[in-house]
């Protein structure tokens, strides 16, 4: 497989889509992470009660593993497998989940948006591109916490696709959505072995968002870096 790797500002004219994960490359996940720990501490010392951050770190290590593994409709399964760990029910692992994962950070988002990400998207759609997302996780109502629109949503727990990243399926039936090429597309991220390997192993090239370069990536600091300037004008 050859895939590109670079792209350049000239080169923006030849892309039709793009596409953008969400958790860390959207918004700064730390900051969203003292808040969250803050309301995780109060919630567990008012209620004396351990079982949110037993479930909730048994749930995203177990998570963070099924991306390799390749779990088909993994959702069932890991709802599952937390449970199983935690001596918690099912239902009640769920509606953690549901409540601190998918519903409590909402409001915590825009505060924590990137800079320049407004300004891109504008720009994204005054020249015409389609903007997609591609996330591990429900993204419609974290797009509309962070005041971000994209022209199509896919997550890995959809109906079709099931499987996490790097697995490249959502990422392939985003482009197919899209009436875009694997050519014409490019994937901005945050993690090079997720979303890095889903833009390669679906022969996309791909820009991963870090303070620090990786070796074999092409990486970016911040929305106002050069590369996008293009985008911005006119």
């Amino acid at each position: 497989m050859t895939v590109p790797q670079n792209i350049h500002p000239a080169d923006w004219s030849g892309i039709d889509l793009v596409v953008f994960d969400v958790d860390g490359t959207l918004y700064d996940q730390r900051p969203l992470r003292i808040r969250m720990a803050r309301d995780m501490a109060f919630h567990t010392i008012l209620r004396r009660d351990l079982s949110v951050l037993s479930v909730i770190r048994t749930y995203r290590h177990l998570r963070e593993g099924m991306g390799e593994q390749e779990i088909v409709n993994f959702e069932a399964f890991l709802i599952a497998q937390t449970a199983a760990a935690t001596g918690s029910p099912q239902p009640k692992v769920l509606e953690i989940i549901t409540e601190w994962i998918e519903q409590r950070p909402l409001p915590y988002l825009s505060a924590c948006r990137y800079p320049g990400l407004l300004e891109l998207f504008a720009g994204l759609k005054r020249q015409g591109k389609t903007i997609g997302v591609f996330s591990d996780y429900p993204a419609h109502a974290k797009l509309a916490a962070l005041g971000l629109s994209a022209d199509i949503v896919v997550s890995a727990g959809d109906d079709g696709i099931g499987l996490l990243k790097p697995h490249p399926r959502g990422l392939e039936f985003l482009i197919t959505q899209a009436g875009a090429t694997a050519a014409t597309t490019v994937l901005i991220g945050d993690r090079s072995e997720r979303d890095g390997l889903a833009a390669r192993r679906a022969e996309v090239r791909s820009l991963i968002r870090s303070s620090k370069p990786i070796q074999d990536w092409q990486t970016f600091t911040s929305y106002t870096d050069p590369l996008f300037a293009p985008l911005l004008s006119g």
